[in-house]
């Protein structure tokens, strides 16, 4: 297994759609940056966020989600109450080759603020928008920036195609658009 770099990337995203919409550079004109890396993507963050809250006292359960665990917003600045998180997404749709595994980690901006994204992995013929959770470490408010970089995404071509892909699993999660909340 090997990790890929930009041109890969970019030749993948460009031609095969792996990455819409793609930036071809890093973008950091007074914003957190996104964009392509030298082994890796930076996505943006959209403006929409599912803020977990405890005011009817719900009970997170993976098997029986309650939507009164949150509130949700649309807004260019979110903030993530002290010891909390959110449910948020991804600007960019992904389109993960049948060789390919991705992996995603947090940006090292929000990371030395206290703020993790949490590593998730995008299997081999995974599609749609990637449903991030933001975890807020701090005991104090955090703020989180819709349209800037959030995480970096890295591309790992296998040695060969493997047997079984997320799309002939029929994988949960396949297609995905929007904050999307646990399914069983």
């Amino acid at each position: 297994m090997a990790i890929m770099p930009d041109s890969w990337i970019r030749e993948q995203s460009l031609e095969n759609g792996m990455i819409t919409p793609f930036e071809e550079r890093q973008k950091r004109e007074g914003v957190i940056s996104y964009g392509v890396s030298s082994y890796g993507y930076d996505c943006r963050l959209s403006d929409e966020f599912m803020i977990f809250t405890n005011v009817d006292n719900a009970i997170v359960d993976p098997k029986n989600f309650n939507p009164s665990s949150f509130v949700t917003r649309k807004t260019d600045i979110c903030i993530i109450p002290p010891n909390s998180f959110v449910l948020a997404r991804t600007i960019e749709t992904f389109k993960v080759p049948r060789d390919v595994l991705v992996i995603c980690l947090g940006k090292s901006t929000y990371a030395r603020c206290g703020l993790i994204v949490n590593v998730t992995p995008l299997e081999p013929e995974w599609e749609g928008q990637v449903t991030l959770e933001i975890s807020n470490t701090t005991p104090l408010p955090a703020k989180v920036y819709a349209n800037e970089g959030i995480a970096q995404f890295l591309f790992f071509k296998g040695d060969s195609v493997c047997e079984i892909s997320y799309a002939d699993r029929a994988g949960k999660y396949m297609g995905q658009k929007g904050v999307t909340l646990p399914r069983m």
